[in-house]
């Protein structure tokens, strides 16, 4: 679907007139009813002023959703329709850059030619053209491959609150995808502030993953709708770069609660009576909307990796429990892992992923993995026994068992290619079949001889 330009549409007459204007809500009366979901457009003097259209008030009232500053507007400002709904436009050369909801460059560089459009709100793909996720996508992290593996076009849940190392995370996410699989990243930022913002666009260019990454942001200090739309944005270049370069596209966001939070606060402002706690009556709708369509197709695949924020710590929370009936793998950062300097601090016992099944990791990979959550939950459970009263007053196996942990513990832990520059250690990439042969020699006790300090912060234990 392709739709006209603003440039071709704003010299056509106007639809209608502002009727009223209230923040970003703003009602026009109209010679004819737009479609829900149609941008119009309030601008003057070449000064884009977008909206779209939420509700039918009458037969010839919409009530709408300003994506732009509403200073200036008034009673009687002419209305012209942009002839379709909010889209953007494509190209191979949106890598590297940083881009508005409007597909608009935020970096200082060119506007993307606008050769073809697509629009940001559309139907998933067909059910007969979608794959199944069912195979591993290997990251280089040793604990993620391990314990909790993305799933190829599959949706990961990254939970985790400020400081325990998000961002490093999903930046070392992108540079896998890249150097590994030759693959692409998009990055969605809803309401990040500025500073994230700046700082993220000069980590990724300074590490040398920028070239083969898309940043669109819709910033905090920006209208509802526009953070709203951010993700459906960055969504829809993940979908032309999946169907048009045919291969592995990493899809970034952060954070899904602040979606949430956006689509809760258009929905208090069209008037709509909340829901469970305060959330809007639409919150099921608008995040299956997002994440049904991201999904892999024969020409390529779309993993998401969303950052998710827990309000109160509580799992049952209505827009957690929400996000997580569409994820194949969570992974949580714990910052008691993160206190303790073991970085990633991805906490081993409650993370988890769907694959992990011997039926499709294979035997040996689903072997290895549950004996090393077993040591490490047996260690978990005997660290207040041993901070009481000691090591020495364990028994000979619980003794094996805890050293052994302890050693497994500081061997997933892992210096990233993204940070080498700050912690002065070479980042390093570990293939899982490595990591497999590393954990079933901590196993076997082939390492028992090792100091601790030895197996922290490294890639692959020596042949």
């Amino acid at each position: 679907m392709t739709a006209f330009t603003q440039a071709e549409a704003s010299p056509a007459a106007p639809i209608g007139t502002v009727e009223e204007a209230y923040g970003p809500v703003i009602d026009v009366r109209c010679a004819y009813l737009p479609p829900i979901g149609q941008a119009l457009d309030l601008g003057g003097d070449g000064k884009p002023l977008m909206v779209e259209v939420h509700q039918h008030l009458s037969m010839d009232r919409v009530r709408t959703i300003a994506l732009h500053p509403v200073a200036g507007v008034h009673r009687g400002m002419p209305v012209r329709d942009l002839g379709g709904p909010l889209h953007v436009p494509v190209d191979r050369t949106c890598l590297g850059r940083m881009l508005d909801v409007f597909g608009a460059p935020l970096d200082g560089g060119p506007a993307l030619p606008s050769a073809e459009f697509r629009p940001i709100m559309h139907k998933p793909p067909a059910l007969a053209s979608v794959l199944p996720p069912a195979a591993i996508l290997p990251t280089g992290i040793k604990v993620i491959d391990l314990l909790c593996p993305f799933v190829r076009g599959g949706k990961t849940g990254l939970f985790g609150g400020a400081g325990v190392g998000k961002t490093v995370l999903m930046m070392e996410f992108m540079q896998a995808v890249s150097s590994i699989l030759h693959g692409v990243s998009v990055f969605a930022g809803v309401g990040e502030r500025m500073r994230e913002g700046h700082e993220l666009w000069h980590e990724m260019r300074d590490a040398g993953v920028l070239d083969r990454a898309v940043l669109v942001y819709g910033q905090m200090n920006e209208s509802p709708g526009v953070r709203f739309h951010a993700g459906f944005t960055a969504l829809a270049y993940a979908e032309y770069l999946r169907d048009t370069l045919g291969t592995e596209v990493l899809f970034l966001m952060d954070n899904v609660f602040r979606f949430v939070q956006a689509g809760s606060e258009i929905s208090g402002l069209l008037g709509r009576m909340p829901a469970t706690v305060g959330y809007q009556p639409t919150l099921l709708t608008e995040v299956a909307s997002l994440e049904e369509r991201i999904v892999s197709t024969r020409g390529g695949a779309i993993t998401a990796v969303q950052a998710v924020y827990v309000p109160a710590d509580d799992m049952s929370d209505p827009a957690v429990a929400t996000i997580l009936g569409h994820l194949d793998s969570t992974v949580i950062l714990s910052r008691q892992q993160a206190a303790k300097g073991l970085y990633p601090a991805v906490d081993p016992l409650q993370s988890n992923s769907r694959i992990m099944d011997h039926r499709v990791i294979g035997e040996r990979h689903y072997r290895i993995a549950r004996a090393v959550r077993e040591h490490l939950a047996r260690y978990d459970e005997l660290e207040d026994i041993i901070a009481m009263l000691g090591i020495e007053e364990l028994s000979a196996d619980d003794r094996r068992t805890v050293e052994r942990a302890r050693r497994l513990q500081r061997y997933l832990t892992q210096p990233f290619h993204v940070v080498t520059d700050h912690s002065g250690i070479e980042g390093a990439s570990v293939p899982l079949e490595r990591t497999l042969d590393d954990c079933e020699g901590f196993l076997d006790g082939r390492f028992d001889a090792l100091a601790e300090a030895d197996c922290y912060m490294r890639g692959a234990m020596p042949a």
